[in-house]
């Protein structure tokens, strides 16, 4: 089934967000505005806390909007601990699976091919399930000295991080920027040293866009042959903020709160800009692949919908369906019934993520409602 686009009413919240987050850092208390009190649709009220502690790891994509959540889940229900690693998607399911902590974030759901969902559902007692919470663009990000705006295909962005292009002024660059200015500047690739669903996504994206320039299948291991690995979001946004020349991957809310320029990319109807309307198209052309509870999605990294900015990634809270500990199935469900709400994911827009459309987010309150 398709999943409707974010609305327009959310790309006019964006464009304000990155107004101010031109000036400054987006802050992690801006969900406490709206988080204090009444809930709306499903936001957490304070017959529905928990007394205690809730742990989890994983993406860092979606770092900034787990700080968000913590802090106005804070606001409703303050007997209640919840703690988040971002140790990266990978280490995030790893831990999950040795039943080191209540959740996971995972910007890829669980692999089949690596045995993900048996040992997971072996570790819960139950099936787990792969329920989408943050809509995190993936920005490619870049500082080139002189160079406000950039343009790049599908087979230009293959061509540089697989170091097929190494200067600025490339012709294949100059080619789909006419009239810029480029320089004779190195290209500095910058990429996640760590196991990273932001990595997964961005190479699903170069293997399927552009094929002949990218055969590698995708991983959440890097696969290129050339650059220089930074650990986590943060590290890899800092790399390219520093070095004049330099490129990298980055979920969105990391490109804005360190202030970086990030390339139109045109996947063949003409450059987008990346905002939540257009990462919203590219959304809405994604489809449900799991069944049930379980809300894997299937994301169209080819779509040539005009309009549509088409490297994106959904983050998953990876769950049990039914804990072995009552208690803690009631903290998880608590937690990601707030994350779920219309109080929640209102705020998202104001670091640089993009709230569920409202069709999925319908079924992620139901899958959520469904935790024991």
């Amino acid at each position: 089934m398709k999943i409707t686009r974010i609305g327009r009413a959310g790309s006019v919240a964006v464009v304000a967000a990155l107004s101010l987050a031109a000036c400054g850092s987006a802050s992690n208390n801006d969900a406490t505005n709206t988080a204090t009190g009444g809930s709306t649709g499903t936001g957490t009220g304070s017959d529905s806390c928990f007394t205690g502690t809730l742990k989890g790891e994983g993406s860092t994509a979606q770092g900034n909007a787990m700080d968000q959540a913590i802090a106005g889940f804070g606001q409703k229900c303050s007997g209640a601990k919840v703690s988040y690693n971002g140790t990266g998607s990978g280490a995030g399911v790893t831990s999950f699976i040795a039943k080191n902590v209540d959740f996971a974030g995972s910007d890829s759901a669980l692999n089949a091919d690596k045995g993900e969902p048996d040992k997971a559902k072996a570790a819960c007692g139950s099936e787990a399930w792969n329920i989408p919470m943050v809509t995190g663009p993936i920005a490619v990000a870049f500082n080139v000295k002189g160079v406000d705006k950039l343009n790049l295909t599908a087979s230009t962005i293959a061509k540089i991080f697989s170091g097929a292009i190494t200067k600025w002024n490339d012709p294949e660059i100059a080619k789909e920027n006419s009239g810029v200015s480029l320089p004779d500047t190195a290209i500095s690739v910058f990429f996640r040293s760590d196991s990273s669903g932001t990595t997964d996504n961005f190479t699903k994206y170069l293997n399927t866009a552009a094929k002949a320039e990218w055969p590698t299948e995708h991983s959440k291991s890097w696969t290129g042959k050339v650059g220089q690995g930074k650990a986590k979001s943060s590290g890899v946004s800092q790399a390219v903020a520093s070095t004049d020349g330099g490129i990298g991957y980055v979920e969105w809310s990391y490109a804005i709160t360190n202030n970086l320029k990030m390339a139109a990319v045109d996947n063949g109807s003409g450059p987008v800009e990346l905002t939540a309307d257009s990462a919203g198209k590219a959304v809405g052309a994604a489809t449900v692949a799991g069944s049930g509870n379980d809300l894997k999605l299937k994301l169209d990294y080819a779509t040539k919908e005009a309009g549509a900015y088409p490297i994106i990634l959904v983050t998953y809270e990876i769950v049990c369906s039914k804990y072995p500990n009552a208690d803690t199935g009631k903290a998880v469900k608590s937690f990601l019934t707030y994350m779920a709400s219309n109080d929640f994911q209102s705020t998202l827009t104001k670091i640089g993520s993009a709230p569920l459309p409202t069709d999925i987010q319908s079924k992620v309150q139901t899958a959520v409602a469904a935790i024991s």
